[in-house]
């Protein structure tokens, strides 16, 4: 059986234990608060993120994993005799995949697969999850992509935005439709789709953010055999609302919290659920 290594970056948006227990590389993004920088997860947390967001007014901006890091930790395990599978979050929200690009062009290597995963936050986590999956089922390094690129179409989620205020800093919301959504106590419901954040919905209050993420849910003929991610950062309320509605359905489901470069763009309260449909 070939040795496998599973690597991805800091987007993914899962537990740390779990990361640990499947044995996964994470290679970190920049948090940049001027010219300061920080290694998403390792120098700073997203707790840590939101004080000096909240002692200094500035929206930090994220910069991609280079092609020299990905290439350092591909070569890395190269060496140690391992085959690498290397899955990034969507080419349309960052250049982190075609960092990988360059880094596997540089040591030109076949023992090498990068994988745009069209995905972010647990979207990514789940293509990473599967990717161990397959990997401990024993398959090759093209069969591994061949799943994964199977499930991509298949991860779905529903996430809801409650504050608007880093859209609409970080240029993702007109400060007029920041205000009025803000004013008429609006919060978006957001989806992955085509490798973008997408708005597919808006709702007044949390009740009906949480009735529709569960709508959502239910909608949808969901792949129980598979992982479900409950995602949140400081929004009790959904969350709580969406732990009460597992737990009298008797859904197994991985509690993640918002990483720090999706917290810069979600704010301080997104909270959802991430799930592949059959």
């Amino acid at each position: 059986m070939e040795k496998i290594k599973i690597i991805t970056d800091s987007t993914l948006d899962l537990p740390a234990e779990l990361i640990r227990e499947k044995d996964i590389e994470v290679l970190p993004l920049l948090i940049n608060f001027g010219e300061e920088s920080y290694l998403d997860g390792i120098e700073i947390t997203t707790k840590e993120m939101i004080d000096k967001i909240d002692a200094t007014g500035v929206l930090p901006t994220t910069a991609q994993v280079t092609p020299n890091r990905f290439e350092k930790s591909f070569k890395k395990y190269l060496d140690e005799g391992y085959k690498i599978v290397a899955l990034t979050l969507s080419s349309d929200m960052s250049g982190t995949y075609q960092s990988a690009c360059i880094a596997k062009d540089m040591l030109e290597s076949d023992d090498i697969i990068v994988i745009d995963s069209r995905n972010v936050t647990s979207g990514l986590g789940l293509l990473v999850l599967k990717a161990c999956e397959l990997r401990d089922k024993g398959l090759g390094i093209k069969e591994i992509e061949e799943g994964i690129l199977k499930a991509i179409p298949k991860v779905k989620c529903s996430l809801n935005f409650e504050s608007l205020e880093n859209l609409v800093r970080g240029g993702r919301l007109s400060k007029t439709a920041g205000t009025i959504g803000s004013v008429l106590g609006l919060r978006l419901i957001l989806e992955i789709k085509d490798g973008k954040m997408s708005v597919k919905d808006k709702v007044r209050g949390s009740k009906k953010a949480l009735k529709k993420l569960v709508s959502d849910f239910e909608s949808t003929d969901v792949d129980f055999d598979s992982p479900i991610v409950l995602l949140e950062l400081l929004n009790e309320d959904v969350y709580q609302g969406l732990k009460i509605y597992f737990q009298e359905k008797n859904i197994n489901y991985i509690d993640a919290k918002v990483g720090c470069t999706v917290g810069i763009h979600s704010g301080i309260k997104p909270c959802g659920i991430f799930f592949f449909e059959k």
